[in-house]
């Protein structure tokens, strides 16, 4: 029987401990997982001065979020097949010793030009954790039991979603900024132990080659494009010479990346798969539900500890709503699937998280919590029934031997997604305050105007210097980002509205009767 084969190739030593390896893989994972989340938290008091930040620009703040991951998104084709060539323990426990000399590092920053520099060595270690977890994980599991595995593996992603705002909030009313990132240096510590004692290596016979060219110009068209999009936000002016310069320059060399990758024998980005327009919609899906949850998490940071003055932990445990709906529908949207299907599940979905973002383009400071607490709720439950329909269409779209490949890509897209977010929607939510408080700022001496246009948290910061003087500029700063934060949720909205119409049009609907219930028993009986 084929199904015997890989039991067979699992050492009874290995075997035994199969449950124990899961949990260091889920560790290794969390820590990756909880550093973004924990730093959604830290975003307002690292942009506050010095001493209690670093008094970062808001555009820094992005660069400090998106050079993580942006490498992250271009090295992790590569680190997956460096993983399969050289051993995945090996991988896995480098990746985990840069990404903790990284986050050491990055605690102790001492300008926002070291954080993001550290940020991004932090993402050159998490790019080989990710993949080399679930590879490892392929290894020690027999093939019965692999669907469990990776459900639980899965779940370890919507634990550090949830723990990672709170952790945060705690670390921040307690001790400096930097605690956020000094937090992984011991569980980086006890996660290489472990796996030194309980990881098996293993490695790919027949790895696939490396496409250096390929990732060098992803990642530069990448960093072209969100550096103009986030120039733009910090001028206020999109159409100056330098932002359209820098952003053609990134679609330009994003375009030759397309070419290279279209033409080469050995791409990281095999393009033939989105000539399947049921895979190129579930990818957009994931790229927009992430570029509107990135930008939503970006601007609601700012808006529930500045404008409304909740701690880091307050912020942190109204966030929880967005972590447990995930976690409580993620598992049971194969259900309303095979109910009602995969188009009318994601394209619901979608319709959801634009809902909920129109809602925050009605909140003031006044609002009351609990809608927040809903809005929250509803924009997770929204998520879970996008992101289990359009990974089960992923996997399904594409041949069972491009399963890694197409997981790759999801993970990319995911990220991607994500940056762009950070990127447009921070950068009108940017361009809104400014243009909102520039004619406020005039009580302050010219050679402060500018700094102070930056952000809401840059304006609070000089008003605060300047004492009773200063107070008169809170409540024009409030408005002026509570205007900021309406135009950029409606943005945020048009493009989850855009997403609907994508996946409506292209994702698979409900399959016939006889067909529903054969799928589970196929991929079970799949050969090796």
């Amino acid at each position: 029987m084929t199904t015997s084969v890989p039991a067979s190739r699992i050492p009874e030593a290995v075997h035994r401990r199969r449950w124990a390896i899961l949990g260091v893989l889920m560790l290794s994972l969390l820590i990756v997982v909880l550093d973004n989340s924990i730093l959604n938290v830290a975003i307002k008091t690292i942009s506050t001065p010095a001493p209690t930040g670093l008094g970062a620009t808001q555009s820094e703040i992005e660069w400090a979020i998106n050079s993580y991951t942006l490498v992250f998104a271009g090295l992790l084709f590569t680190a997956g097949l460096i993983g399969d060539r050289l051993g995945r323990k090996k991988v896995l426990l480098g990746g985990l010793v840069v990404f903790g000399i990284g986050s050491a590092l990055a605690a102790e920053s001492g300008s926002p030009d070291q954080l993001i520099a550290y940020r991004a060595l932090m993402a050159l270690g998490a790019a080989f954790v990710m993949p080399a977890t679930l590879a490892v994980l392929m290894n020690v599991f027999e093939r019965e039991e692999q669907p469990k595995a990776i459900g639980i593996w899965a779940g370890g992603v919507g634990l550090g979603i949830a723990i990672g705002p709170i952790t945060g909030g705690a670390l921040l009313d307690h001790f400096w900024w930097g605690s956020v990132f000094l937090i992984n240096v011991p569980i980086v510590i006890l996660a290489v132990a472990l796996m030194v004692w309980l990881v098996p290596d293993s490695r790919d016979p027949k790895p696939g080659r490396l496409d250096p060219v390929g990732v060098v110009l992803s990642v530069v068209g990448l960093v072209l494009l969100v550096y103009g999009i986030i120039k733009g936000g910090e001028l206020a002016d999109f159409t100056d010479a330098k932002v359209l310069a820098t952003i053609i320059a990134g679609l330009v060399v994003l375009a030759g990346f397309v070419i290279f990758e279209k033409r080469s024998d050995h791409p990281s980005l095999d393009v033939t798969y989105f000539k399947n327009k049921v895979f190129s919609a579930a990818m957009a899906a994931i790229a927009l539900v992430f570029f509107a949850l990135m930008g939503v998490t970006f601007f609601s940071v700012f808006y529930m500890q500045s404008v409304r003055g909740y701690s880091p932990l307050e912020s942190g445990v109204m966030m929880l709503p967005l972590a447990a709906s995930q976690m409580i529908f993620a598992p049971r949207a194969r259900l309303v699937v095979d109910r009602f299907g995969n188009k009318a599940t994601t394209t619901a979905g979608l319709v959801l998280i634009a809902a909920t973002l129109a809602a925050f383009a009605t909140f003031e400071a006044d609002t009351p919590v609990w809608l927040l607490e809903v809005i929250f709720f509803l924009m997770g439950t929204g998520m879970a029934h996008i992101m289990t329909p359009t990974s089960v269409v992923i996997m399904q779209a594409l041949p069972r031997e491009k399963a890694g490949s197409a997981s790759a890509l999801s993970n990319t897209f995911r990220q991607v997604g994500g940056a762009l977010g950070i990127a447009v929607l921070g950068s009108v939510l940017s361009a809104a305050y400014r243009n909102g408080v520039e004619g406020k700022l005039n009580v302050l001496p010219p050679a402060l105007r500018d700094t102070a246009g930056e952000s809401i948290e840059a304006t609070l910061g000089i008003a605060e210097k300047l004492g009773p003087r200063g107070q008169a500029l809170v409540t024009p700063a409030n408005d002026a980002f509570l205007h900021a934060m309406h135009v950029t949720a409606l943005c945020g909205t048009g493009v989850a509205l855009i997403g609907a119409v994508v996946v409506a049009l292209f994702l698979p609907g409900r399959p016939p009767a006889g067909q529903r219930g054969e799928r589970e028993p196929e991929l079970v009986a799949a050969s090796d």
